[in-house]
């Protein structure tokens, strides 16, 4: 038998076809498709550029100058950054901001995990109790604190009055540099429980009941359950919440300028009203600019430090 004869017959090879060219109608459609889609993203493409890209270029770029409106422009280097950090005015309002951070974002986001698993449940006139919960966030703060001044007035005040009713003597909360902080730390928390109970309520509702059936069956009780399944599948959402809560709290404003003006004696300047004063108080926008820096560096600093604590860095 010669070698030619062992050969088995060729095989018929399938030639996959090649894809139609596209006809000129498809391509005008897609490039009406094209221009349609920059055309939706323009405006907020136009409006990050001018609102948000160009003033934070110009905030770096005025913080080594002595730019103050009235003066003529000049370089300084980082002279701005060493009196900044040379100002224990500014080193105060720092650590207030930190002290304000550190209460007001845990705090208020334990407080929405519970109302969030707590309103998750079959009650009746849920929907009452959250748009009650969420009625503070979509309210302007500065009506907030206007009401939150009025609660904390020593003499007429909501707070003062149920303190008599228990035979105690109410302070004076915004004059006293004692309570001061604090109080503005109690508004802090009371009106960004409502938001993040909203995204932990959203996530919860995209947690699958058959885990918590299945775990029932197993015999876990109601806190390993919570422990166990619900805090883990939260993750997600606990670090969208602290990141979006830790930027909210270092720019916490309105409710300083309305409560206490940064008083008494500084007890409540956080480094917002502090960047206010020397911008618009006082015309020394260069310093300013560069305090602002300095507040954009602990929030990038912070958000990444929440990333990590979370574990958002890691693949899921």
């Amino acid at each position: 038998m010669t070698a030619s004869s062992e050969l088995s017959p060729a095989l018929p090879v399938k030639v996959p076809a090649s894809a139609p060219a596209p006809t000129p109608r498809r391509r005008q459609a897609s490039s009406v498709r094209t221009r349609v889609a920059w055309a939706m993203v323009a405006p907020a493409g136009l409006h990050a550029l001018f609102w948000i890209a160009l003033p934070v270029l110009a905030t770096f770029a005025l913080s080594v100058t002595n730019y103050s409106v009235l003066a003529p422009l000049r370089f300084v280097g980082l002279d701005n950054y060493t009196r900044s950090f040379g100002d224990p005015i500014f080193l105060t309002s720092i650590w207030h901001t930190v002290v304000y951070t550190f209460f007001t974002v845990p705090v208020a986001m334990a407080v929405a995990v519970f109302f969030a698993v707590l309103l998750n449940q079959q009650i009746r006139a849920r929907s009452w109790y959250r748009a009650a919960i969420f009625l503070p966030q979509v309210t302007a703060t500065v009506a907030v604190a206007m009401v939150w001044y009025q609660i904390y007035d020593p003499y007429s005040g909501l707070a003062n009055k149920l303190l008599a009713f228990l035979g105690i003597t109410g302070p004076a909360w915004l004059a006293d540099p004692s309570y001061a902080l604090p109080s503005v730390i109690v508004m802090g928390v009371w009106q960004g429980i409502g938001i993040k109970m909203i995204i932990y309520l959203a996530a919860l509702q995209n947690i699958p009941e058959e885990l918590y059936e299945a775990a029932e069956l197993d015999g876990a009780n109601a806190w390993q359950r919570f422990r166990r399944i619900t805090m883990p599948m939260l993750r997600p959402a606990t670090l969208f919440v602290g990141v979006v809560s830790i930027i909210s709290a270092f720019q916490a404003f309105d409710q300083v300028y309305v409560l206490t003006r940064g008083g008494p004696a500084n007890a409540t300047t956080m480094m917002t009203y502090e960047i206010y004063k020397n911008a618009f108080a006082t015309f020394q926008m260069g310093l300013a600019c560069a305090k602002s820096v300095v507040l954009f560096v602990f929030l990038f600093a912070l958000t990444m430090l929440n990333r990590k604590l979370a574990g958002g860095g890691e693949d899921e």
